[in-house]
């Protein structure tokens, strides 16, 4: 975990630097990386200086069988150098790059999981898996290939040119007119590809975002047949991206034939000063054969330079994308300013509380009542009234803006966020259940072992133990992806059951029983009753009847506080719980007529 609390260094203004920063540990292998590739490619500029003085001695006196086998013996062991250590190369730079991503998506994942609700509020899943996916392997391909290729370039350069230098200085001169050429080139291209190679990364993230969420609603579309429009919606994303990649394509299309062309002329002209020099007498045919062979890892090299500066030019773009993740600010790490060794006892008073979110909309104003510990609090209102965000304040998934929030008497943005959430329990209106065993979506919420009683227990309280033991696997069933092979009903039960073995003090149950049936949620709502109490529980319903035993009733209306009271108080009050349970009444009645004509 030390690692991991480290690579928030790695955010700066150039990129480069936080690359460098990210292969802190690594460096040493990175940097033994770096010296066998040295001796690989000294080996291999080795073995035309070696020609060389085979061929001239030779030309000059015929050679014995053992200086043949001595000469032979030479091309093998420099072959076996320049093999040997560029594998150690490959190797080491291969392991470097592996560790440092696997770091980094651990990193990413951990650091995605802490940020603020309002960043995944707005941000798409889509992108952020493109993101930690598409985007780290591009770092990792920049430490396992690209930086080491650029090391090897520049090595191979300076080292062959050296050695044509120490052949014949003018003709090692002569011999890399077009290299600065074929460098400006690249750069060039290199701040023009970055922002075409960007474009396309982020059309990329679009058209992942399409498919996650049409592959999560899949059943939404068949259930309404809209295929052909999410087929359209899928091909126009679709083909936004083939236009971007058809310029990225061009400009490479563009870049790789004029490079090929400078390289190609220089390597021409090169070897025809080369060959001229030799009829002239001046350069022997042993150095010419290592010149022919030295100028090749010389041009090629430096063309592939340009190359490579795209590739490279793609993982620093892929690092910005990254960063941008890195840069956002986690949840606090609050450890809080009162003990975490004893239980909550679940009283609260809202006193003037607003929240605003980022963007400055209002959605909670001058919010007033009080909690006794164990109460029922019931939060009803039209939607958008701000049901959830008042009840998100409690566990500090959001932080209120204005006003004080006071929990057994102390300020509530005081308390540790991990200690608050471990003493609450939540059922959401749309409960989320893992692809895993029906057991380990109800252990889910303790870090402690549970006993088979236990899950019995809260699986019975829920009303989900008979249906679980209709499965052939009973408990260890598997359940699909977000508990598609359950119904509503046993999804939402599963949750609840899952938030009691948890034994919160305070439970906050988001319209909870919305999806059961009529008799499910009698059962429920029995067994809920035991195990509130001593518990302070806060119910967002829509139905009046989910609500009408509660001790206390707060009824909003566009983020304020409209009414508040018991039911016998309210049915009697002119306002908005009056009108909805009179519409509600309306309903069933006619409800209950047409069933009663039948």
């Amino acid at each position: 975990m030390t690692q991991l609390s480290n690579l928030h260094q790695i955010v700066t203004k150039h990129r480069l630097t936080g690359l460098w920063r990210l292969l802190r540990g690594y460096r040493l292998l990175y940097l033994f990386a770096s010296l066998a590739l040295a001796v690989g490619t000294l080996a291999r500029t080795g073995t035309y200086l070696w020609l060389r003085e085979f061929i001239d001695r030779l030309l000059d006196s015929p050679f014995t069988q053992q200086q043949f086998l001595i000469a032979g013996m030479g091309f093998i062991a420099i072959a076996a150098i320049q093999g040997t250590f560029l594998f150690i190369s490959g190797a080491l730079s291969s392991r470097t790059a592996e560790s440092v991503t696997r770091n980094l998506r651990n990193y990413l994942f951990d650091h995605i999981q802490r940020l603020n609700f309002s960043y995944h509020d707005q941000m798409q899943t889509g992108e952020l898996i493109s993101r930690a996916s598409s985007d780290v392997d591009a770092i990792r391909q920049f430490f396992a290939d690209q930086v080491v290729n650029a090391g090897q370039i520049l090595m191979l350069f300076v080292v062959n040119f050296t050695a044509i230098a120490t052949i014949d200085l003018g003709l090692a001169l002569r011999s890399v007119i077009a290299v600065p050429l074929v460098f400006v080139t690249s750069i060039w291209f290199f701040r023009r590809v970055s922002h075409a190679y960007e474009a396309y990364q982020e059309q990329e993230a679009v058209l992942s975002t399409t498919l996650q969420e049409n592959l999560a609603g899949v059943r939404v579309v068949k259930a309404f047949a809209r295929q052909p429009y999410e087929r359209d919606k899928f091909e126009r994303e679709n083909w936004e991206k083939f236009l971007r990649g058809r310029r990225l394509l061009r400009m490479h299309s563009f870049f790789w034939p004029t490079t090929d062309l400078l390289a190609g002329a220089q390597l021409v002209a090169g070897l025809y000063m080369a060959a001229r020099m030799t009829i002239d007498a001046t350069l022997t045919i042993g150095s010419y054969l290592a010149y022919a062979g030295l100028i090749i890892w010389i041009i090629w090299p430096m063309r592939n330079l340009g190359r490579l500066i795209v590739q490279m030019s793609m993982g620093l773009v892929s690092f910005g994308r990254v960063l941008e993740i890195v840069k956002e600010t986690q949840e606090p790490i609050d450890q809080g300013h009162y003990p975490q060794d004893q239980d909550l006892n679940g009283s609260l008073v809202f006193d003037n509380i607003g929240f605003a979110y980022a963007d400055g909309v209002a959605v909670l104003k001058d919010i007033t009542f009080t909690v006794e510990p164990g109460e029922v609090v019931a939060v009803l209102g039209p939607t958008g009234s701000g049901k959830t965000t008042l009840v998100n304040l409690i566990p500090r998934f959001y932080q209120y803006t204005a006003g004080s929030l006071k929990l057994d008497g102390l300020e509530l943005n005081k308390f540790a966020p991990e200690y608050l959430r471990r003493q609450i329990g939540i059922v959401e209106q749309e409960p989320f259940l893992f692809s895993r065993s029906i057991r380990e979506n109800i252990t889910l919420g303790v870090d402690r072992p549970v006993d088979d009683a236990e899950v019995l227990r809260v699986s019975k309280a829920a009303a989900i133990y008979e249906t679980i033991q209709s499965f052939p696997d009973g408990f260890d069933t598997l359940i699909g992806e977000k508990g598609v092979t359950l119904s509503g009903g046993q999804k939402q039960r599963v949750a609840i059951a899952r938030t009691l073995l948890k034994n919160p003090c305070i439970l906050i149950l988001d319209d909870s029983t919305s999806s059961v049936d009529t008799l499910t949620e009698v059962e429920i709502h029995e067994a809920l009753e035991k195990l509130m109490l001593g518990r302070t529980t806060f119910i967002i319903a829509h139905r009046i009847q989910s609500v009408m035993n509660a001790d206390k009733i707060i009824v909003l209306d566009q983020g304020r506080i409209a009414q508040i009271g018991k039911h016998d108080e309210l049915i009697h009050q002119d306002g908005v719980y009056r009108r909805i349970h009179e519409m509600q009444t309306r309903i069933e009645d006619a409800l209950v007529q047409e069933l009663a004509d039948v």
